[in-house]
Protein backbone atom coordinates (compact mmCIF):
# COMPACT_ATOMS: atom_id res chain seq x y z
CA UNK A 1 0.00 0.00 0.00
CA UNK A 2 1.19 3.47 -0.84
CA UNK A 3 0.59 6.83 0.79
CA UNK A 4 -0.48 10.34 -0.12
CA UNK A 5 2.28 12.95 -0.18
CA UNK A 6 2.61 16.59 -1.23
CA UNK A 7 4.75 17.22 -4.32
CA UNK A 8 6.13 20.62 -5.33
CA UNK A 9 5.06 22.09 -8.65
CA UNK A 10 7.37 24.25 -10.80
CA UNK A 11 5.28 27.32 -9.87
CA UNK A 12 5.97 26.84 -6.15
CA UNK A 13 2.56 25.41 -5.24
CA UNK A 14 2.11 21.80 -4.15
CA UNK A 15 -0.13 18.98 -5.32
CA UNK A 16 -1.32 15.81 -3.57
CA UNK A 17 -0.11 12.56 -5.13
CA UNK A 18 -0.22 8.86 -4.35
CA UNK A 19 3.24 7.35 -3.86
CA UNK A 20 3.78 3.60 -4.16
CA UNK A 21 7.35 2.36 -3.74
CA UNK A 22 8.98 -0.88 -4.78
CA UNK A 23 10.25 -3.13 -1.99
CA UNK A 24 13.76 -1.94 -1.15
CA UNK A 25 13.42 1.13 -3.37
CA UNK A 26 16.42 3.42 -3.67
CA UNK A 27 17.17 6.69 -5.44
CA UNK A 28 18.07 4.68 -8.56
CA UNK A 29 14.86 2.62 -8.69
CA UNK A 30 13.15 3.30 -12.05
CA UNK A 31 10.10 5.50 -11.65
CA UNK A 32 6.74 6.01 -13.32
CA UNK A 33 4.23 8.86 -13.19
CA UNK A 34 0.78 7.25 -13.44
CA UNK A 35 -1.98 9.59 -14.64
CA UNK A 36 -5.58 8.97 -13.59
CA UNK A 37 -8.67 8.37 -15.70
CA UNK A 38 -11.50 10.90 -15.75
CA UNK A 39 -13.01 9.26 -12.65
CA UNK A 40 -10.33 10.73 -10.38
CA UNK A 41 -7.51 9.23 -8.31
CA UNK A 42 -9.66 6.29 -7.28
CA UNK A 43 -9.04 2.81 -5.93
CA UNK A 44 -8.39 1.34 -9.36
CA UNK A 45 -5.58 3.78 -10.13
CA UNK A 46 -4.05 3.24 -6.68
CA UNK A 47 -4.22 -0.49 -7.32
CA UNK A 48 -2.40 -0.10 -10.64
CA UNK A 49 0.23 2.02 -8.87
CA UNK A 50 0.70 -0.67 -6.22
CA UNK A 51 0.94 -3.34 -8.92
CA UNK A 52 3.60 -1.37 -10.79
CA UNK A 53 5.51 -0.84 -7.54
CA UNK A 54 5.50 -4.58 -6.91
CA UNK A 55 7.32 -5.04 -10.23
CA UNK A 56 10.21 -2.85 -9.08
CA UNK A 57 9.15 0.74 -9.76
CA UNK A 58 8.59 3.84 -7.68
CA UNK A 59 5.20 5.17 -8.81
CA UNK A 60 3.71 8.62 -8.28
CA UNK A 61 0.12 9.37 -9.29
CA UNK A 62 -0.92 13.05 -9.13
CA UNK A 63 -4.40 13.83 -7.81
CA UNK A 64 -5.45 16.10 -10.65
CA UNK A 65 -8.93 16.68 -9.20
CA UNK A 66 -7.64 17.49 -5.69
CA UNK A 67 -9.63 14.83 -3.89
CA UNK A 68 -12.71 14.68 -6.09
CA UNK A 69 -13.81 11.31 -7.47
CA UNK A 70 -16.94 9.99 -9.13
CA UNK A 71 -18.47 6.86 -10.62
CA UNK A 72 -20.97 8.84 -12.69
CA UNK A 73 -19.97 9.37 -16.33
CA UNK A 74 -21.71 12.74 -16.62
CA UNK A 75 -19.94 14.06 -13.54
CA UNK A 76 -16.65 12.60 -14.76
CA UNK A 77 -17.13 14.46 -18.02
CA UNK A 78 -17.72 17.70 -16.14
CA UNK A 79 -14.62 17.15 -14.01
CA UNK A 80 -12.49 16.41 -17.08
CA UNK A 81 -13.86 19.39 -19.00
CA UNK A 82 -13.11 21.60 -16.01
CA UNK A 83 -9.48 20.46 -15.84
CA UNK A 84 -6.83 22.81 -17.22
CA UNK A 85 -4.89 20.33 -19.36
CA UNK A 86 -1.92 22.65 -19.81
CA UNK A 87 -1.63 23.29 -16.07
CA UNK A 88 -1.97 19.58 -15.37
CA UNK A 89 0.81 18.89 -17.88
CA UNK A 90 3.26 21.71 -17.19
CA UNK A 91 2.74 21.89 -13.43
CA UNK A 92 1.25 18.72 -11.90
CA UNK A 93 2.85 16.08 -14.12
CA UNK A 94 6.06 18.07 -14.60
CA UNK A 95 6.30 18.45 -10.82
CA UNK A 96 5.97 14.69 -10.35
CA UNK A 97 8.60 14.00 -13.01
CA UNK A 98 11.04 16.45 -11.42
CA UNK A 99 10.43 15.05 -7.92
CA UNK A 100 10.99 11.47 -9.05
CA UNK A 101 14.05 12.39 -11.10
CA UNK A 102 15.96 14.06 -8.28
CA UNK A 103 18.28 11.07 -7.84
CA UNK A 104 19.07 10.95 -11.54
CA UNK A 105 16.96 7.86 -12.14
CA UNK A 106 14.93 7.27 -15.29
CA UNK A 107 11.30 8.35 -15.21
CA UNK A 108 8.45 7.25 -17.45
CA UNK A 109 4.86 8.43 -17.74
CA UNK A 110 1.69 6.46 -18.42
CA UNK A 111 -2.05 6.89 -18.15
CA UNK A 112 -5.49 5.66 -19.14
CA UNK A 113 -8.26 7.49 -21.02
CA UNK A 114 -7.90 11.13 -19.93
CA UNK A 115 -4.59 10.07 -18.42
CA UNK A 116 -3.58 8.62 -21.77
CA UNK A 117 -4.23 11.97 -23.42
CA UNK A 118 -2.17 13.69 -20.73
CA UNK A 119 0.56 11.11 -21.25
CA UNK A 120 0.84 12.25 -24.86
CA UNK A 121 0.91 15.87 -23.70
CA UNK A 122 3.63 15.10 -21.17
CA UNK A 123 5.67 13.21 -23.77
CA UNK A 124 5.61 16.37 -25.90
CA UNK A 125 6.07 19.06 -23.27
CA UNK A 126 7.66 17.72 -20.06
CA UNK A 127 11.47 17.46 -19.82
CA UNK A 128 13.15 14.64 -17.95
CA UNK A 129 11.08 11.75 -19.30
CA UNK A 130 12.69 8.60 -20.69
CA UNK A 131 9.58 6.89 -22.12
CA UNK A 132 5.78 7.01 -22.26
CA UNK A 133 2.93 4.48 -22.39
CA UNK A 134 -0.53 5.62 -23.45
CA UNK A 135 -3.75 3.67 -23.00
CA UNK A 136 -6.62 4.81 -25.27
CA UNK A 137 -6.29 8.57 -24.93
CA UNK A 138 -5.16 11.29 -27.37
CA UNK A 139 -5.32 15.06 -26.66
CA UNK A 140 -6.43 17.71 -29.14
CA UNK A 141 -3.58 18.68 -31.42
CA UNK A 142 -3.54 22.21 -29.99
CA UNK A 143 -2.70 20.68 -26.58
CA UNK A 144 0.04 18.40 -27.92
CA UNK A 145 1.15 17.42 -31.42
CA UNK A 146 2.26 13.77 -31.39
CA UNK A 147 4.78 14.48 -34.17
CA UNK A 148 6.84 16.33 -31.55
CA UNK A 149 7.33 13.28 -29.32
CA UNK A 150 11.02 12.41 -29.13
CA UNK A 151 11.07 9.70 -26.48
CA UNK A 152 10.23 5.98 -26.80
CA UNK A 153 6.45 5.66 -26.96
CA UNK A 154 4.03 2.75 -26.66
CA UNK A 155 0.30 3.00 -27.29
CA UNK A 156 -2.58 0.62 -26.51
CA UNK A 157 -5.88 1.20 -28.29
CA UNK A 158 -9.23 -0.57 -28.56
CA UNK A 159 -10.71 -1.40 -31.94
CA UNK A 160 -14.28 -0.89 -30.69
CA UNK A 161 -13.47 2.47 -29.08
CA UNK A 162 -15.91 5.22 -30.05
CA UNK A 163 -14.01 7.97 -28.15
CA UNK A 164 -10.34 7.33 -28.89
CA UNK A 165 -11.18 5.75 -32.24
CA UNK A 166 -9.00 3.48 -34.39
CA UNK A 167 -8.75 6.36 -36.86
CA UNK A 168 -7.43 8.67 -34.14
CA UNK A 169 -4.91 6.05 -33.06
CA UNK A 170 -3.77 5.60 -36.66
CA UNK A 171 -3.38 9.36 -37.01
CA UNK A 172 -1.15 9.51 -33.93
CA UNK A 173 1.00 6.67 -35.23
CA UNK A 174 1.28 8.24 -38.68
CA UNK A 175 2.21 11.63 -37.20
CA UNK A 176 5.03 10.08 -35.18
CA UNK A 177 6.28 7.95 -38.03
CA UNK A 178 6.16 10.94 -40.35
CA UNK A 179 8.50 12.72 -37.91
CA UNK A 180 10.96 9.82 -38.06
CA UNK A 181 9.88 8.13 -34.83
CA UNK A 182 9.13 4.43 -34.30
CA UNK A 183 6.28 4.11 -31.79
CA UNK A 184 5.04 0.74 -30.62
CA UNK A 185 1.28 0.82 -31.22
CA UNK A 186 -1.05 -2.08 -30.43
CA UNK A 187 -4.73 -2.54 -31.24
CA UNK A 188 -7.00 -4.85 -29.26
CA UNK A 189 -10.38 -6.45 -30.13
CA UNK A 190 -11.98 -4.74 -27.16
CA UNK A 191 -13.85 -1.65 -25.96
CA UNK A 192 -12.58 1.59 -24.47
CA UNK A 193 -11.25 1.06 -20.91
CA UNK A 194 -10.67 -2.65 -21.50
CA UNK A 195 -7.85 -2.60 -18.93
CA UNK A 196 -10.10 -1.48 -16.06
CA UNK A 197 -11.33 -4.57 -14.22
CA UNK A 198 -13.50 -2.42 -11.96
CA UNK A 199 -15.74 -1.88 -15.00
CA UNK A 200 -16.86 -5.44 -15.92
CA UNK A 201 -19.06 -4.15 -18.74
CA UNK A 202 -15.94 -3.24 -20.78
CA UNK A 203 -13.08 -5.13 -19.12
CA UNK A 204 -11.31 -7.73 -21.26
CA UNK A 205 -9.00 -9.87 -19.14
CA UNK A 206 -7.07 -11.37 -22.05
CA UNK A 207 -6.42 -8.03 -23.72
CA UNK A 208 -5.50 -6.46 -20.39
CA UNK A 209 -3.01 -9.22 -19.65
CA UNK A 210 -1.44 -8.90 -23.09
CA UNK A 211 -1.16 -5.12 -22.73
CA UNK A 212 0.42 -5.48 -19.28
CA UNK A 213 2.99 -7.92 -20.63
CA UNK A 214 3.90 -5.62 -23.52
CA UNK A 215 4.05 -2.61 -21.21
CA UNK A 216 6.25 -4.43 -18.71
CA UNK A 217 8.74 -5.36 -21.44
CA UNK A 218 8.74 -1.76 -22.65
CA UNK A 219 9.49 -0.39 -19.17
CA UNK A 220 12.23 -2.96 -18.65
CA UNK A 221 13.85 -1.88 -21.91
CA UNK A 222 13.64 1.88 -21.46
CA UNK A 223 13.70 2.46 -17.69
CA UNK A 224 15.79 -0.37 -16.29
CA UNK A 225 18.45 -0.69 -18.98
Amino acid sequence: MGQMIDVPRPDGATLPAYLAEAPGATASTPAIVLVQEWWGLNGHIREVADRLAATGHTVLSPDLYRGRQTTDADEAGRLMNGLDFMDATHQDIAGCVAWLGQGGRKVGVMGFCMGGALTVAAAVHVPGLSAAVCFYGIPPKEVADPSRIRIPFQGHFAMADTWCTPAAAASLQQAMQGAGQSPEVFHYPAQHAFFNHSRPEVHDADCAAQAWSRMSAFWAKHLSA
